[in-house]
């Protein structure tokens, strides 16, 4: 499912931007708008990051970090606030925060510190996702096939690296939107085949076909479960 991120941001405008740039990022993306939810969130799940507001209904940002390094130490946190003294942002670094960002701040510079704690956190090699010869670092969202670098829009960059972190494995088209495009399938859409048919056109530039559909059943990348033959739709 990609890279994962909990944005916790009361203000509409604010929070709306960043789900829907992170989004076409390629990052699966949740959205909490005050600290009690966010909270439920952090425990009900695993996150790669968390981008976090000082000012919060039910519970401000500052105590949900400090709750949230009580039990988790690794995950980083972007705090972001209007508050942009020393003294605010020495507390907040403090309480656990990893980056600071005062608001107003422009979508670039925050897209650019994502990435900047991504690879702190984990380093280049435990970010990267391989199956075959196909490979993604989610650090720097570069995807190659055979050592050649694939040009991916958002959304095949974040089917690929559902299909990679699910090799051999069928995945219905239902269990696809919800994890790719947060959403359930409709049943009429032909979103999901159009993208499946511009990945697999990218990755057979360099290599032999790896996505398989099975009829009635979902898509799989990798080798065909014995005796299914997948077909080439």
């Amino acid at each position: 499912m990609g890279i994962r991120i909990l944005v916790v941001e009361d203000d509409e405008l604010i929070g709306g931007t960043l789900v829907r740039g992170l989004r076409e990022e390629g990052f699966t993306v949740e959205h909490a708008t005050d600290g009690e939810s966010a909270w439920q969130l952090l425990q009900a799940g695993s996150w790669d990051l968390v981008v976090l507001d000082w000012w919060l209904p039910s519970q401000d940002g500052l105590s949900v970090l400090r709750r949230f390094r009580e039990r988790d130490h690794e995950t980083p946190v972007l705090f972001l606030t209007a508050r942009d003294s020393v003294t605010d942002r020495v507390r907040g670094l403090n309480e656990g925060a990893d980056d600071y960002l005062g608001k107003p701040f422009a979508f670039d510079e925050l897209l650019a510190r994502v990435h900047a704690l991504l690879r702190r956190r984990e380093g280049r090699s435990g970010t990267i996702v391989s199956a075959a010869d196909v490979s993604v670092d989610l650090a720097t969202q570069k995807a190659e096939r055979a050592g050649v670098p694939l040009d991916l829009k958002a959304k095949e960059y974040a089917l690929l690296v559902y299909l990679l972190r699910n090799p051999d494995e069928v995945l219905s088209k239902t269990r696809i939107y919800e994890h790719v495009w947060d959403e359930r399938y409709d049943g009429l859409s032909n979103t999901l085949e159009v993208h499946i048919f511009e990945l697999r056109r990218k990755l057979e530039a360099h290599g032999d076909r790896l996505i398989h559909t099975l009829r009635g059943r979902g898509y799989l990348l990798g080798n065909p479960p014995g005796g299914v033959k997948g077909n080439g739709s």
